[in-house]
């Protein structure tokens, strides 16, 4: 790839990915070393996490770069898969440096993470976890049954880096909840296209977190059905608005604008739309100023009325209860 090829296009992700290229032309990154993380990229850059991962994911399309499990995103073609290798029966790949590293469970999962944060869900596949890690597929097989387990699988890991933790006050730990739950989607926006609520994935790690707001909700003397359904609804609330984010992600990358490059490009067609006169709660809003909407701000504008609800479902239940032993005793 050079640099030229990415200039062509306007894309953010690809404006990245050709600084990260001159990088490692100048060996700034030299090979064998890894590069930013989506996180680093982020910040370095002023990005979301998206486009920062789309940028890596340019990188590894052009055999720049490719995963090395435990290690992150390393200087140096992918090895390729021989047609006539160990077959089946490989249970081993090799690293980088030429030595032959085992194949294990826990590295197929971390390279399958990659996979879904970088490219998507829809990307993922036995066959593609297999070529970015440099196995024959049937190698797989020996350490994950399928695709499914190894879903199941990768959300558990996922989750280890995000356990939570009560807080002083009912609301206080629900809303810490709900943030973290936020990160870890923001963080694998595929995520949220993979989690269920009608038929839940029982996955331990992701368990915990509803077991949480359960027992945290035990504080407010709510029973057992009214805080088992505040707990589905908040994490429903949070994994529903998360939704939005790997779409949003894609669409960026189709269209080369961001959100707000995306809706300041319809502000023509909004101002004839406003001009009929059809829509003057739109128009008073817009003329307003500037307001800020994305999903994060949704986000947290829809949290914070959650909670206040609960709030008063709490008060309500405890004074109904009060009336009741009242009347009892008298």
């Amino acid at each position: 790839m050079t640099q030229g090829e990415l200039t062509r296009s306007a894309l953010p992700s690809a404006k990245i990915a050709e600084e990260l290229t001159r990088r490692i032309s100048i060996g700034e990154y030299g090979a064998g070393e890894t590069v930013p993380s989506t996180r680093q990229i982020t910040r370095e850059f002023g990005v979301a996490m998206a486009t920062a991962t789309r940028a890596l994911a340019i990188l590894r399309q052009h055999d720049l770069v490719h995963v090395v499990p435990g290690v992150g995103t390393v200087v140096g073609s992918a090895p390729a898969t021989s047609t006539t290798g160990p077959g089946p029966a490989a249970t081993h790949t090799e690293a980088s440096d030429g030595a032959e590293q085992p194949l294990t469970r826990d590295s197929i999962v971390l390279a399958a993470v990659s996979i879904a944060d970088t490219e998507g869900i829809a990307a993922l596949s036995m066959r593609r976890v297999a070529a970015a890690i440099g196995t024959a597929t049937m190698s797989l097989y020996r350490h994950v049954r399928n695709k499914e387990q190894l879903l199941a699988l990768m959300v558990d890991r996922v989750f280890v880096d995000y356990q939570p933790v009560a807080g002083p006050d009912w609301r206080r730990s629900l809303e810490a909840l709900c943030r973290l739950q936020w990160r870890v989607y923001q963080d694998h926006p595929w995520l949220a296209q993979y989690m269920s609520m009608t038929r839940p994935q029982l996955i331990p790690r992701a368990m915990t977190h509803t077991e949480l707001a359960i027992s945290v909700l035990g504080q407010t003397g709510l029973d057992l059905s009214d805080r088992l359904h505040a707990a589905v609804m908040l994490a429903n609330y949070v994994r529903g608005t998360a939704v939005s984010l790997e779409p949003e992600a894609q669409a960026e990358q189709d269209t080369g604008m961001t959100n707000d490059e995306w809706m300041e490009a319809q502000s023509a067609l909004m101002g004839q739309i406003l001009a009929t006169g059809r829509f003057p709660a739109f128009t008073e809003v817009l003329a307003g100023g500037e307001v800020e909407l994305d999903l994060d701000s949704v986000f947290e504008f829809g949290l914070d009325r959650l909670l206040d609800g609960l709030d008063v479902l709490v008060n309500r239940r405890n004074s109904a209860r009060s009336q009741t032993n009242r009347r009892r005793r008298s």
